[in-house]
């Protein structure tokens, strides 16, 4: 039965409604997700190449240079020119063009026709693929999911929910329509159903869109309460002002601060890796028991061991008791076709989000 309204509990972390709950959101043009977007795109074409690839490069991003670490087994054996070309393409696709700084300036953003890439780039452990190889997980690891029964904001936080509403409809609008650049931070408070503030970074040039970014705030998160650019200034941006490196931002891909975070990032791997597939199976635990049971929030805790198939998992409740445990048969395979994780789709959930292809 569905609680609903002020009088609710918003399980969040086991705390009721009073407490305040806070997310925040970076857009695909902030450093730490353009590595993120890079490490997908990568993927992506080895995929097309062999969906059996075997994949964790990470990307770390300064200035004008961006070093690309890891290791790729497959049947691409993409060389270090093509590899270039796919990152400095990945730039382009988030939006940091030619045109684009010279609106900006290189004193202040990036162009991706510029960046200078330096892979090193190995194969697979042979002790990690022992276990991969039988169809096992390749690594150990901890992984949390959690659902609310809120289906106006796609059973997640709202506060998680709105933050990403609200940066990605500014990322589209600095897209389209200039109204600032595209290195993007939301931020909402909530306070049981009641949004309580409103932050938001983007850089702007002048203030003369500064009641755009206002109403596009107010607009999606029902909060007058908005805060903007709160040192009054940003104009550099890109990796020209920050430094960016993949998987720094997990708080931003899962449920803002409203779940424990277990594993790695998900955009450095293949979907052989625990990192990305049981934290996605955790979110679909999570609301399958959810629906299940009939409760307003459900947490799935799972872990697993190298070179077993094994995963166990205990669904949790809004005060973070147990409700149900087990050992379940899991092997990646499995999880692999439930999904449809070895196709090329992670530039497309780097956008949207990992949890997209959770039903």
């Amino acid at each position: 039965m569905m609680i609903r309204g002020l009088s609710r509990l918003l399980t969040i972390a086991g705390i009721r409604n009073d407490t305040l709950c806070v997310s925040e959101w970076v857009s695909p043009g902030h450093p730490d997700k353009t590595c993120d977007y890079i490490s997908s795109y990568l993927l992506d074409r080895n995929l097309e190449k062999d969906p059996k690839t075997r994949f964790a490069v990470e990307a770390m991003l300064k200035d004008q240079q961006c070093t690309l670490g890891g290791e790729v087994t497959g049947k691409a054996n993409f060389n270090d020119d093509q590899i270039r070309w796919f990152a400095r393409n990945a730039f382009s696709e988030i939006g940091y063009t030619r045109e684009y700084q010279d609106r900006w300036g290189r004193k202040n953003a990036i162009c991706g026709e510029d960046v200078d890439v330096f892979p090193t780039i190995s194969r697979q452990s042979p002790d990690i693929a022992k276990g991969v190889d039988r169809d096992a997980w390749g690594d150990q690891g901890i992984f949390f999911g959690m659902a609310v029964d809120d289906a106006s904001t796609g059973f997640m936080p709202k506060d998680h929910y709105l933050a990403r509403e609200l940066g990605m409809k500014l990322y589209l609008a600095a897209r389209e329509d200039g109204i600032g650049g595209l290195d993007i931070k939301t931020m909402v408070s909530c306070r049981g159903e009641k949004v309580e503030s409103v932050v938001v970074a983007i850089p702007m040039q002048g203030d003369g869109n500064l009641p755009k970014v206002r109403e596009i705030a107010v607009s999606v998160t029902g909060c007058a309460n908005v805060t903007i650019n709160g040192t009054g200034s940003y104009v550099t941006h890109s990796s020209i002002g920050d430094c960016g490196v993949t998987g720094r931002k997990l708080a931003v891909d899962f449920y803002g601060g409203n779940c424990p975070i277990g594993g790695g990032s998900p955009w450095t791997k293949d979907p052989t890796k625990a990192d990305l597939t049981l934290n996605i199976h955790a979110r679909q635990l999570a609301l399958d028991f959810m629906r299940k049971s009939g409760r307003s929030f459900v947490q799935a805790a799972l872990s697993c061991v190298i070179g077993r198939k094994e995963v166990d998992v205990s669904y949790r409740d809004e005060h973070g008791r147990e409700i149900e445990s087990a050992r379940i048969d899991c092997p990646p395979s499995e999880l692999i076709r439930k999904y449809r994780l070895d196709r090329p789709i992670y530039t497309k959930l780097c956008m949207e989000g990992i949890f997209s292809v959770c039903s």
